[in-house]
């Protein structure tokens, strides 16, 4: 119990503060309790914050299911799953996020791969229907278009090379759909059309 809320409320505070300025006294301020306590659980910050990792990207993982239990097509359901993504990379979470990708790409890295593939059995699918449907090319690989997307998607998000290029949104419509686009068949790119971003 001690230890959820520790991680719970380390976790809030890391994403409100970003990483490297949070000492383990300042995570749990508000839990009234002594790093004694803390380390009782956790042997460092950095085991603290893997732990946190776990829970993130699982709650992360969550959010995925329900997004694709909506009834969009899957060639929107899987711009929009990435699309969505950059409201978490670039949003209130940025801080955090530039602290784990420069200081601790290492714990990031990690986190990603313990869940990949649960990410895989989720997206795999999405592009296999999308190719059944005819909303995708039948040529298609979907493990060598899921990784595609992902390689473009990283390169906005935890790359140097487009940190000073502007709006990650506008990067995101010029590299990840482009790459989804040129996977559609015309059914593929009128659904595109006809679905706008829910936030423009």
């Amino acid at each position: 119990m001690v230890k959820d809320k520790i991680v719970e409320v380390s976790l809030e505070r890391f994403l409100q503060y970003g990483i490297r300025s949070m000492t383990i006294k300042k995570l749990v301020e508000p839990l009234g309790i002594s790093t004694k306590t803390v380390y009782k659980y956790f042997g460092s910050k950095e085991e603290l914050l893997g732990e946190c990792l776990r829970v993130l990207y699982e709650g992360y993982f969550n959010e995925f299911t329900i997004t694709l239990g909506q009834k969009d097509s899957p060639v929107i359901t899987l711009r929009n799953l990435f699309h969505g993504g950059l409201a978490k990379d670039f949003g209130v979470t940025h801080n955090f996020f530039h602290d784990l990708n420069y200081y601790y790409p290492e714990l990031q890295n990690a986190a990603l791969s313990r869940m990949r593939n649960n990410y895989n059995n989720l997206l795999m699918p999405l592009i296999e229907t999308g190719i059944r449907e005819g909303s995708f090319y039948k040529f298609i690989i979907p493990e060598m278009a899921l990784k595609g997307i992902v390689i473009l998607y990283t390169s906005i998000t935890r790359s140097e090379e487009y940190k000073h290029d502007g709006n990650p949104y506008e990067l995101f419509k010029n590299l990840v759909e482009v790459f989804i686009r040129g996977m559609c068949t015309e059914k593929g790119l009128k659904e595109i059309e006809n679905n706008p971003y829910h936030n423009e």
